[in-house]
C-alpha cells in the first residue's frame, strides 16, 4: 500500500469533490409529476388586463403572462395548448397558490420581500419591470402627481399599489384620500363614472385599462412620474425545486433567444447553427434538458410555441399593439435595458 501522505491525500480528497460535483440528471419533484401525470399545466392569470391575460369571446386567453405559461407547457409537454387557466383577482392569487389549486401564478405581480419570505412562494424572476403610475382626466389641471394634493384617488386593496398609495402622500404631504375597492373593475368603474379624481395602479396596467374600458382613451392621461418599483413575474409554491427551476429557466432561455437571435419562425433552421451557443439552447450540440427533468428540445419547443422574450413583448404589449408601451427598462441588458438572463450551458 502505498505512503500516504498529505499531498497525495489533498489529491484525493479534490478528486473525489471534482466527481461529486458532475452534472445529475434532475428528480421529478410533486408538481413536475402532477403536472406530467394530467397532462396539463394549471396557471393563475389576472381576471382581465390586456395585454398580459385576458380571454376573448371564444375563451382563447393570451397575454405576456399567459405567454409564459404557454412556453413553460410547450418545454414540459411539448404542447403549449396544455394549459388550464384560472382567472383570479388580487385577494385569491396567493391562496390559490398556496393551496395548491393552481401550479404557477402568472398574473402581473410584484416581486416584494413580504411575498417572498412569508407567503411560501419563490419568485422565478422578473418578466416585466413596471412602475406605479396615475390616470387623470386630461381637461383637468392635473399634469404631475405631485399635484395630487387633497385628491381622491381609486385604488384597489390588497395590493402592493395601495401601500405605496399610502407611502407616496406621506412621504410629499399630500393628504391624498384612497378610495378603496376589492375588485379592480369596481375600481375602475367608479373612476370613468367622476366618483375618483385619479385611478392608481401600475403603468402598464393604466395602459391596458384605458385601452379597453374608456369611451375616448385620448381623454385620459397618464402622468409622467412612477412612484415605486414593480419587477413583474411568475411564482410558484416553495417545496419543489424541480418545478422552480423549470419555471426560471424556461423564461431565462426566451430572454437568451431574443440575445442570440433565434425567433420563433427561425427555430427549425437554426439548429444547424454552427454558433455554440445557439446550439446549446435549442438542444442539438448539449442536452441541458436532462438536467431539468425534460427533453433535449425544451427551450426551442418553448420559442417555437410563442416567440423569444422581445417577440412576446412586442405581440401583447409593445409599440404596435394596442397598449402601445415602449420597450424601455424591458429591452435587452446590452440594449440600455435591464433584461439580463443567465446563461443556458
Amino acid at each position: 500500500m502505498p505512503k500516504l501522505t498529505a499531498k497525495t491525500l489533498f489529491a484525493t480528497v479534490c478528486t473525489t469533490a471534482v466527481l461529486g460535483l458532475a452534472a445529475l440528471p434532475a428528480q421529478a419533484g410533486k408538481t413536475v409529476d402532477a403536472i406530467k401525470a394530467r397532462g396539463q399545466l394549471i396557471c393563475g392569470v389576472n381576471t382581465g388586463l390586456a395585454g398580459f391575460s385576458a380571454a376573448d369571446s371564444q375563451g382563447n386567453w393570451s397575454g405576456l403572462d399567459v405567454d409564459v405559461c404557454k412556453a413553460i407547457a410547450a418545454a414540459m409537454l411539448g404542447d403549449a395548448s396544455k394549459v388550464k387557466y384560472v382567472p383570479l383577482n388580487a385577494q385569491q392569487r396567493f391562496t390559490a397558490l398556496q393551496s395548491g389549486e393552481i401550479d404557477i401564478l402568472s398574473r402581473n405581480t410584484t416581486w416584494t420581500l413580504t411575498r417572498d419570505a412569508s407567503l411560501g412562494m419563490h419568485f422565478t424572476g422578473t418578466t416585466y419591470y413596471d412602475g406605479q403610475g396615475f390616470m387623470v382626466p386630461a381637461k383637468g389641471k392635473i399634469k404631475s402627481a405631485k399635484q395630487l394634493k387633497g385628491a381622491t384617488v381609486c385604488v384597489q386593496s390588497g395590493t402592493t399599489t395601495e401601500k405605496n398609495l399610502t407611502d407616496f402622500s406621506r412621504a410629499n404631504n399630500l393628504g391624498i384620500k384612497p378610495v378603496v375597492f376589492e375588485k379592480q373593475e369596481a375600481s375602475t368603474s367608479a373612476y370613468f363614472s367622476g366618483r375618483c379624481q385619479a385611478f392608481t395602479t401600475d403603468a402598464s396596467g393604466l395602459a391596458s385599462i384605458r385601452n379597453k374600458e374608456a369611451k375616448v382613451p385620448a381623454e385620459h392621461l397618464i402622468l409622467p412620474e412612477l412612484i415605486s418599483k414593480e419587477p413583474l413575474g411568475p411564482s410558484v409554491r416553495r417545496g419543489d425545486d424541480e418545478f422552480f427551476a423549470i419555471a426560471k429557466w424556461v423564461v431565462f432561455a426566451l430572454i437568451e433567444a431574443e440575445e442570440y437571435g433565434i425567433t420563433q419562425a427561425k427555430v427549425d433552421e437554426l439548429k444547424n447553427s454552427t454558433d455554440p451557443v445557439v446550439g446549446r439552447i435549442l438542444g442539438t450540440t448539449e442536452d441541458t434538458g436532462k438536467l431539468l427533468g425534460l427533453d433535449k428540445s425544451w427551450a426551442a419547443n418553448a420559442i417555437k410555441a410563442v416567440g423569444n422574450y422581445g417577440e412576446i413583448f412586442e405581440r401583447n404589449v409593445g409599440p404596435k399593439s394596442a397598449l402601445g408601451m415602449p420597450r424601455g427598462n424591458n429591452n435587452l441588458w446590452n440594449k440600455g435595458g435591464f433584461m439580463y438572463a443567465p446563461p443556458v450551458r
